[in-house]
Parts: C-alpha cells; sequence; structure tokens
C-alpha cells in the first residue's frame, strides 16, 4: 500500500458523533457536523448523517460541492461568509450562509432570484474573539435590512469564538447570545429557528449543566473526528482519538552525528532552531515533509523523538536503526489533519 497515507476509521468517527449528538440532545442542543477537516469526505459527511447530525457545514464551498456530486442528502451551511465572487456557486449548492456584510446578502438575494431559489441566511455576531461578526449595536439593523431582501430567509444568528483570539464560551457571552436572540425576536416577532453557538470549543460549557438559554445549535469538527476539545486539546471522556492515523515510509536510516557543522543560517522555512550535541545518533528520513502534513501537530510513537522537517522530508532519532520501506505510524491533531487531507500527495484510505 502507498505511503504516505491517511488510514480514516469511519466507525470511530461515527461513535464520536452519535456520542456527542446524544449528549447534547438532551441539553436541547442539535449538532451540526463540520467535514473541513475532511475535505468534504462523501465518506465521513455520510458517517456524521449515520450518526444523528442535524446537517453538514462547511467552510468552502468546493467541498460543498463534492458531497452534492456524491449524492449525500443533507442540509449543507457554508460556515464562512460568502464571497461575492461565488454567491450564484453558493446559492446553488448551500442551503444556508452564515453572512456579517449586508453587500454580499444583496449579492446573495440576486443569485437566488435568478435561480428562482430562497436562500437562508444566518447573521453572525461578534462576540469578542474579533474574527467575523457584526458588532452587537448594529445587529437589529442588519436583521431588518436583511428581512427586505427578496428570496432570502433569515433563519438565525449565530456567533464564533476560540478560532483566532483563543476566546473561550462561557456563561457570560452564550447568555448575551440568547439575550440577542430574544431581542431580535420581540422587535420582529418569533422567527430565529437556529441560534448557533459555536464550535467544539462550546462543549465544556454546553456539557457544565449551564443554562443553554436560546443555544440550540454547535458546530462539531474536531470533537467528532479527533475525539478532544480546542481549548486545552484534552479528550472526551467516552471519545476515540485515533480515528486518523497518518502512515510514513522509512527513506533513510543511518548514524550521522546530532549537531550540524558549518556556518548555519536559517534552514528552508526561516527557522534557526538550536541543537545540542549528543553525538552520533540513530536518525531516520521518512518520505512526508511540512508540504503533506503539520509535523508539530504529529505524535510519534513510543522509541521515536521528532527533530525536525523540510518540504518532503521529516526526520527523526530512534533508538534502533529502521530498515528502508519500514512504515511509522503517527496519530494527529487537528492542524496536521486539515494539511494532511489537503495534500495530493498523502492518499486517503478508509475503513469501515
Amino acid at each position: 500500500m502507498s505511503a504516505p497515507r491517511l488510514e480514516i476509521d469511519l466507525a470511530k468517527i461515527e461513535h464520536n458523533a452519535r456520542t456527542l449528538v446524544k449528549r447534547l440532545a438532551a441539553r436541547g442542543i442539535s449538532v451540526t457536523g463540520v467535514t473541513k477537516a475532511s475535505l468534504g469526505s462523501p465518506e465521513i459527511a455520510t458517517a456524521l448523517l449515520n450518526a444523528g447530525v442535524g446537517g453538514l457545514g462547511d467552510s468552502r464551498i468546493e467541498n460543498i460541492e463534492t458531497m452534492r456530486g456524491a449524492q449525500v442528502a443533507a442540509s449543507m451551511t457554508l460556515i464562512r461568509s460568502p464571497m461575492l465572487s461565488q454567491a450564484e456557486r453558493v446559492v446553488a449548492h448551500a442551503d444556508i450562509s452564515f453572512n456579517t456584510e449586508l453587500d454580499v446578502i444583496s449579492e446573495l438575494s440576486l443569485a437566488a432570484q435568478k435561480a428562482q431559489r430562497t436562500h437562508g441566511v444566518v447573521l453572525m455576531v461578534e462576540l469578542g474573539d474579533l474574527r467575523e461578526g457584526i458588532m452587537s449595536r448594529d445587529l437589529v439593523s442588519a436583521v431588518r435590512e436583511t428581512l427586505g431582501f427578496p428570496n432570502i430567509q433569515l433563519k438565525g444568528i449565530g456567533t464564533n469564538l476560540a478560532c483566532r483570539c483563543g476566546v473561550s464560551p462561557d456563561t457570560n457571552n452564550m447568555a448575551e447570545l440568547s439575550a440577542l436572540a430574544d431581542s431580535i425576536d420581540a422587535i420582529f416577532g418569533p422567527m430565529l429557528s437556529i441560534v448557533s453557538g459555536g464550535n467544539s470549543a462550546n462543549l465544556e460549557w454546553a456539557l457544565s449543566g449551564a443554562d443553554t438559554g436560546r443555544i440550540n445549535d454547535l458546530r462539531l469538527g474536531e470533537a467528532l473526528l479527533l475525539g478532544c476539545e480546542p481549548l486545552q486539546r484534552q479528550p472526551i471522556e467516552g471519545l476515540f482519538t485515533d480515528a486518523f492515523t497518518l502512515i510514513a515510509e522509512v527513506i533513510e536510516s543511518k548514524h550521522k552525528p546530532s549537531q550540524p557543522w558549518g556556518e548555519v543560517g536559517q534552514n528552508a522555512f526561516g527557522e534557526v532552531t538550536p541543537i545540542t550535541n549528543r553525538g552520533d545518533i540513530s536518525q531516520t528520513v521518512l518520505a512526508v515533509g511540512q508540504q503533506d502534513v503539520d509535523p508539530s501537530g504529529l505524535q510519534t510513537p513510543p522509541g521515536i523523538e521528532f527533530l525536525g522537517a523540510s518540504s518532503d522530508h521529516l526526520i527523526v532519532e530512534s533508538e534502533h536503526c529502521l530498515p528502508v520501506g519500514a512504515e511509522i505510524s503517527f496519530q494527529l491533531n487537528y492542524s496536521a489533519l486539515v494539511r494532511a487531507m489537503t495534500s495530493p500527495f498523502v492518499t486517503k484510505v478508509v475503513n469501515t
């Protein structure tokens, strides 16, 4: 079997999703399964749907198009604000999109009229993480204008935390989102069917027993795929953390000095890394690199220590010389998974 390859255990992903869907349902919260880290894999999308997620979300319209082309039957949401240049594609393939700019909603309205479709919109609110979002003071005005666009249906409001600045979802900011939903319904009449509180970082809050208020949706990706929460990267009880395994092949195995010689400048990625002289070591080179994966996001197996990486090579130290052609398995964090799924040089092997 070719290497490097990413082995994907669908049964473990489905177990993770089913477990969290059940736990959150007890709190009155549905799950949107986020497929962006899996590059819109139809197999993974189907596993999430089999587990009971309420719909699928992705940040790239290309991934949604892939799932549509594979006949994945689900409500699909574009969870990144649409580009003006992709308005027609968004309306054609996404049922709902998250939005913060009225100019974009206007373009979606024109595309929806042309396609004779109604497009759903969720307005994203800024609650402190300083990524995307309408300021709270401007939300009523944005709602009023959104309601005036033909072929656009306001489905709800949402927010995103912990992705840019690491601001944690908590009782205060979730209560603020609930209060904003109440105020919109009070002014315009009951209309908000979706109040989306955030992503996998919301799990600690959502499952803590705190009042969930109006929050009735979470967008989960990392927790379903990797079984951990994003704030501290701690495993979630009862979930699998090894649904994905990266396999790389040894292409060189030699005893070499641990310290380079000659004048040292920056490496290929602009880094200068201090290295301690530990004498000769068993150094192994694997045929995978920065172009394929985030090396810092790999968990090495026992007896192997990560030393460095270039575009195409991963260098490790092993207790014993490893034979050329041997395969080494690594677990991945979210950053490593995203890059490995995106790389065309990493074969994806789906195990059911």
